[in-house]
């Protein structure tokens, strides 16, 4: 299944266009005709109704309360989703509950996703989660990271179908919330279980199912294996969302004509493009989306860094670090931008670091 973005046979323009040619003679899914951009306008999850159908993907280290009101507020985004919580951490330690699944009425429909593999600890969470407010409950078992597999956690959970189910059972009778799940493949190429996990999910009453499609042993490498979001479409009636490579609305839509998922959910590249989920609004319904000009850029960084300021969000400073690579990606000069703010003591400085480099680049352009 070639992806629209896939250079494997090439690079630059000659490489995409071998890409067109092969699907102008096949599928035929990458025109920017309106049957290429069909895209679903909502997806009902339980009782809550979603619209657009993309998702915020839940992040460790990213999508906390500032992250995901900066992207609502960008536009187009229809689910957010928090960073994934540890489920005994949440029970023992109420600190937990501040730091990962604090949230404002305007972050609504708001998923929070748990971790675990006590079927208990999780049901309790669960109801924990719900007395919140929370519109939906998500079990991560796509998490690939070893300090968390070690502990039979996210993805290394895939190893144990019978567990699952008693996690699933258990946290199904325990609230009332929507419940979901977000996994993985498989463990590796040979141990692929997403359809017996998806239907096993259906069976114990979940309300949908996302699937990143790559292995716990590929991590984040290689190509995401879109085949496996369309068997397990296939296998159930419950809602499925896409997961894995969409980085651009071409991506969105091809992956929506491809699998016949129900909803797209967007990672890695929300940090890098914040835009991306207006952008494939405006893609669907036009066939074309707007570029950030330097301007947009200019506003999107400082509003973000505002906001990290004024939330007191613990360890700001570095999320204005780690966030800047991102940012200034693409930015003419963004390397001494990046320079000055790794150097910076402070958020105010770096605040000041970023309002000084572009004003003196959009300048010109005002006088």
């Amino acid at each position: 299944m070639h992806k629209f973005w896939d250079n494997s046979s090439g690079t630059g323009a000659a490489a995409r266009q071998g890409v067109a040619a092969d699907t102008a003679a096949g599928e035929g899914a990458r025109s920017t005709s309106a049957q290429a951009r069909v895209f679903p306008a909502s997806l009902q999850i339980g009782g809550v109704t979603i619209s657009s159908a993309t998702v915020l993907a839940p992040m460790a280290g990213v999508t906390d309360t500032v992250f995901r009101r900066f992207i609502k507020n960008l536009g187009g985004c229809g689910l957010i989703m928090t960073e994934f919580t540890s489920a005994d951490g949440l029970l023992r330690d109420q600190r937990v509950r501040g730091r990962y699944l604090h949230f404002y009425e305007d972050e609504h429909p708001i998923s929070a996703q748990l971790f675990g593999s006590d079927p208990k600890v999780l049901s309790d969470a669960a109801r924990l989660v719900e007395d919140l407010g929370f519109d939906l409950i998500d079990l991560n078992l796509g998490c690939p990271a070893k300090k968390v597999v070690k502990c039979n956690g996210g993805s290394g959970l895939l190893r144990d179908l019978p567990l699952i189910r008693k996690i699933f059972e258990s946290v199904r009778a325990s609230v009332k919330t929507p419940f979901t799940v977000k996994f993985r493949a498989g463990w590796n190429d040979e141990e692929i279980v997403c359809v017996d996990l998806a239907r096993l999910a259906e069976d114990c009453g979940l309300c949908a199912v996302a699937l990143h499609a790559r292995t716990r042993e590929q991590g984040y490498s290689g190509n995401a294996r879109w085949e496996w979001i369309a068997s397990v479409k296939r296998a159930v009636k419950i809602p499925v969302i896409g997961n894995g490579d969409i980085r651009s609305p071409e991506d969105a839509c091809a992956m929506i004509a491809q699998t016949g998922c129900d909803a797209v959910m967007i990672g890695r590249m929300a940090p890098a493009n914040p835009w991306i989920f207006r952008q494939i609004e405006q893609y669907v319904e036009s066939g074309a989306c707007a570029q950030p000009s330097e301007a947009d850029r200019y506003q999107m960084i400082r509003t973000y860094f505002q906001m990290l300021l004024e939330e007191e969000v613990p360890g700001s400073e570095g999320k204005m670090k780690q966030f800047a690579s991102w940012f200034t990606h693409g930015v003419p000069g963004g390397g001494a931008l990046r320079k000055a703010i790794y150097e910076a003591k402070s958020g105010a400085e770096i605040l000041t670091n970023v309002e000084e480099f572009f004003e003196a680049k959009l300048q010109p352009q005002t006088t």
